[in-house]
């Protein structure tokens, strides 16, 4: 099931997009400003954001230019009461997909969310390397082996998976629950406090200093990523 997530000050534009957008079979979050939208943009990673400019707090130009700039892909619909070419512009040159202006109309709103999911869709995913390189430490994914220095890093096959999927999307945020699916797989149950302990490992092998990590960096309520400006993959 595709995820949608709006977000919109307007209640009755958010309440009436929800219930349509379920009606078509999407799972549909909502928030009602920035702040809260970006939140649930990293928490729930939605297949696509729904995304209205004014907004109380961090408007939509600024919450497209933050998930740009932190390399987040996803398919960005801005909605707007503005009508000038100035306006829609901006919003494109700033990441966002596609723009419609209030009032809309409804199929024609509906016809462009499955446009943009289908050219998601088709997008190839992004692909780790097969040597990753951070720090003084080297992962060759193909063989199974990590180096640091000289030494040999006797890492787990999870340890290798977890690494290999962070690297997929360098500087980007993985929920627990993103990687323990990636990794350990749908049909597997462990908690999510299984992937802390993964990460604590791994810490302890790659960085210099384990309690004060540059590479596998946690994002506090939300998950981990691999520090863009510190890995280089070869």
């Amino acid at each position: 099931m595709k995820r949608i997530l709006i977000i919109e000050d307007d209640l009755s534009i958010l309440r009436g997009l929800k219930d349509i957008l379920m009606e078509e079979g999407y799972e549909v979050h909502i928030a009602l400003d920035g702040e809260a939208g970006y939140r649930l943009s990293r928490e729930k990673r939605p297949h696509l954001i729904v995304l209205d400019i004014m907004l109380p707090g961090m408007d939509g130009f600024a919450l497209c230019r933050k998930l740009r700039k932190e390399r987040y892909s996803v398919p960005v619909l801005m909605l707007t009461a503005r009508g000038e070419e100035a306006d829609r512009v901006k919003g494109l040159d700033l990441g966002a997909d596609d723009y419609v202006a209030k009032p809309f109309s409804l199929p024609e709103l509906l016809a462009r969310i499955r446009a943009l999911l289908r050219r998601s869709a088709d997008s190839p995913a992004p692909a780790a390397p097969d040597i990753l390189r951070i720090g003084d430490v080297t992962v060759d994914f193909r063989k199974y082996e990590a180096r640091k220095g000289d030494e040999i890093l006797e890492m787990s096959r999870k340890e290798f998976g977890i690494l290999r999927c962070l690297a997929s999307r360098p500087g980007e945020v993985f929920s627990r629950a993103e990687l323990l699916n990636e990794v350990w797989g749908e049909d597997s149950f462990p908690s999510t406090r299984t992937v802390d302990n993964r990460i604590a490992s791994l810490r302890a092998k790659i960085e210099a200093d384990p309690s004060k990590p540059r590479f596998l960096v946690t994002m506090h309520g939300i998950g981990y990523k691999l520090a863009l400006e510190c890995d280089e993959a070869g």
